[in-house]
């Protein structure tokens, strides 16, 4: 496995970001992650930092030897500054929390970034799978061969009765959240968001914004998980995601559907609002590039705008972050000139061909 340069990570491609896959225009990506503990060794917030470096040690170890992630990269917390771990976050491979943590920390970065993980964040492992579109089976199907093969040599805690041993009660049994990020632009205009989102809510699955648990619904962006990993059987857990995220398709394209019919004029002129302040704005806040981007990824995915991929948009949403432009032009603490170098990308970005 070879140390990674963040730098070199954050310029990359993200498969999960090409807009290619299932019902990409209503769902950005999919996530699923397990939680897996070593048998007999304390869960890292009870572990010594002597305990923590010996668990990223093995992990390492069966990592360096998985046919699905002996080629991944390693990032080693200690070595990653405050901006290089926010690009992290931001890029979905590790929590917030886990970019707060200390000593005896690693994350693994898998080809393109399909499969990922973290070392001893609540627990020892946190191992995730990353597609792009509604893919919740398939990527849950590839996530258990990489997690069958690292059992194998890292021997996880495990009871008859209970299954997984998790550090948190809520994760306890399979250990599997499968995510999925929606965006639910007409339904929002449409004002019938939160009716469909509560009717979701009632059959288990829980309701988060952009970066999941903690962050706030912008730019009609939502995450949508199971809530219990306990009593249903991971396929289980994934079809039932996939069959609800399913129907929450066929919502929204009904949405877009009413929208292009009851005010065509007022759509597209928001549309083309929209991409217009992004070609031309010389300052754009974070905040400002999400609630653009969401309107001008909606006007992509009716057709309304043939010019730009959804895969584009998809990446502005993650690139514009203000650990991304951190990393990528320097460390300057004056919002001002963020706001600049942020409009400068968007810019680039949207003047380049598909």
């Amino acid at each position: 496995m070879a140390a990674a340069r963040l730098d070199a990570i954050m310029s990359g491609p993200a498969a999960w970001l090409s807009g290619a896959g299932p019902h990409s225009e209503v769902f950005l990506s999919t996530r699923v992650r397990v939680a897996r503990n070593l048998d007999n060794v304390p869960f890292p917030e009870r572990a010594s930092n002597d305990a923590l470096v010996r668990v990223r040690e093995r992990v390492l170890d069966a990592v360096a030897r998985n046919n699905y992630l002996m080629n991944a990269r390693v990032v080693v917390m200690d070595d990653a500054d405050s901006a290089g771990r926010q690009a992290l976050v931001e890029r979905h491979i590790i929590s917030p929390a886990f970019a707060a943590c200390g000593e005896g920390r690693a994350c693994i970065i898998g080809e393109r970034e399909v499969v990922s993980g973290m070392i001893n964040e609540e627990d020892h492992l946190r191992l995730h799978c990353i597609r792009s579109g509604l893919q919740p089976v398939d990527a849950w199907r590839l996530l258990e061969r990489v997690d069958s093969e690292l059992d194998r040599n890292l021997h996880y805690a495990f009871s008859s009765d209970w299954g997984f041993l998790t550090a948190c009660p809520t994760n306890v049994g399979t250990g599997i959240r499968v995510s999925v990020l929606a965006h639910l632009a007409a339904l929002a205009r449409m004002r019938r968001a939160t009716s469909v989102l509560a009717g979701i809510s009632k059959l288990g699955l829980s309701v988060r914004g952009f970066y999941g648990e903690g962050s706030q619904a912008t730019g009609s962006f939502f995450q949508i998980s199971n809530q219990t990993t306990l009593g249903q059987s991971e396929d289980d857990i994934a079809y039932t995601v996939e069959r609800v995220a399913g129907q929450l398709v066929s919502l929204e394209e009904e949405a877009r559907e009413d929208l292009l019919e009851r005010e065509p004029r007022r759509l597209e002129d928001e549309v083309f609002r929209a991409y217009g302040a992004l070609r031309n704005a010389r300052l754009l806040k974070a905040e400002e590039v999400m609630e653009l981007c969401s309107v001008l990824r909606l006007g992509v995915a009716l057709g309304l705008i043939d010019e730009v991929s959804l895969g584009t948009v998809n990446r502005l949403l993650v690139v514009t972050q203000p650990g991304h432009l951190m990393m990528t032009h320097g460390r300057s603490d004056a919002s001002a000139a963020w706001d600049a170098a942020r409009a400068e990308l968007v810019r680039r970005e949207l003047s380049e061909p598909n």
